[in-house]
């Protein structure tokens, strides 16, 4: 008997995204690690209703991905997104740890790499996400990375995000992002924003204004033959935003608390993302929801253009 086990054997498609993939419609991966590491219960099933909710009213699909029996679900049921958002012990996955999950027949949620794989897998080009990771404050010491980047720089699919999250050390997160040829297009400005605020105080060195801008840049990648996908940043709405220098002091707080309390790894982000959310007193969770339910619509219009 093979061991071996084809893409058909893993990924299993829910209805509606095979329905919209055989159809020629538009499908919009989402991630789950906002469900089970980015969001307390209930508000993160609500939020995960609330941003597919988003992509279909663009007109597209939306396709949720998580590990689930051994299997890659692309596309999750109510009770599937329901139980998901309850679960307890949840593995965070990345490229290191999906194999081994899925080889398991363990329970996992998809990070920004581990999505992008699977997207990519299934045949689907655009995702939207909150934030991705970068390089941590300290990596000159610790060399902590997130895989994101990597991820970025070698899987074909477009990734609509609010910038990198603001925890993280921005200047060094584009100059990684630079080395390994990944194209940053800022949406609609000319600074990159910084997740929970529209201005980072970084310029971003691209910029497009325009889903089938957005969508043309990508095809022309696969025309050239380039690895790697490209990162759209797409700064949340002016309503939504918490100001940078209001946050900066607040980041710094969480940051020492992680520190001293010997935080590290996969552990550090859903620490400083409570940590922020008790210091402003929810503002963080409502600005978090805004920006993914944005990245969501344009993610839509991207995935729409790119039919055309």
């Amino acid at each position: 008997m093979s061991l071996e086990k084809t893409m058909d054997d893993v990924i299993v498609r829910s209805d509606e995204v095979a329905a919209a993939q055989a159809e020629g419609r538009a499908v919009v991966a989402l991630e789950s690690t906002i469900i089970t590491h980015g969001m307390p219960y209930p508000q993160n099933l609500e939020t995960a209703r609330r941003v597919e909710a988003e992509v279909r009213a663009s007109g597209a699909v939306p396709a949720t991905i998580a590990v689930m029996g051994g299997r890659i679900r692309v596309g999750l049921s109510d009770a599937e997104l329901d139980a998901l958002a309850q679960a307890k012990g949840v593995a965070k996955l990345s490229r290191a740890d999906l194999a081994v999950c899925l080889a398991q027949g363990g329970v996992g949620a998809t990070t920004v790499a581990a999505t992008m794989i699977c997207a990519a897998r299934a045949g689907i080009a655009v995702f939207a996400t909150g934030g991705i990771g970068g390089v941590h404050k300290g990596a000159e010491d610790s060399f902590d990375i997130s895989a994101d980047l990597q991820e970025l720089a070698q899987t074909p699919v477009t990734v609509v995000a609010a910038g990198a999250k603001a925890i993280l050390d921005l200047p060094k997160t584009l100059e990684v992002l630079e080395t390994l040829g990944v194209p940053v297009i800022a949406h609609v400005q000319d600074a990159f924003p910084a997740f929970w605020s529209r201005q980072s105080g970084l310029a971003a060195p691209l910029r497009l204004d325009t889903p089938e801008e957005i969508a043309a840049a990508h095809r022309m990648r696969g025309a050239l033959g380039l690895p790697g996908g490209q990162l759209v940043a797409n700064p949340i709405p002016l309503e939504a935003e918490i100001p940078a220098d209001r946050l900066a002091p607040l980041i710094a707080q969480a940051q020492a608390e992680a520190d001293a309390q010997g935080i590290a790894g996969k552990a550090v982000t859903p620490f400083l993302l409570q940590r922020l959310f008790e210091l402003t007193e929810g503002q963080s969770l409502e600005a978090n929801i805004a920006l993914v339910l944005n990245n969501a619509r344009l993610a839509a219009r991207i995935a729409r253009a790119l039919l055309g």
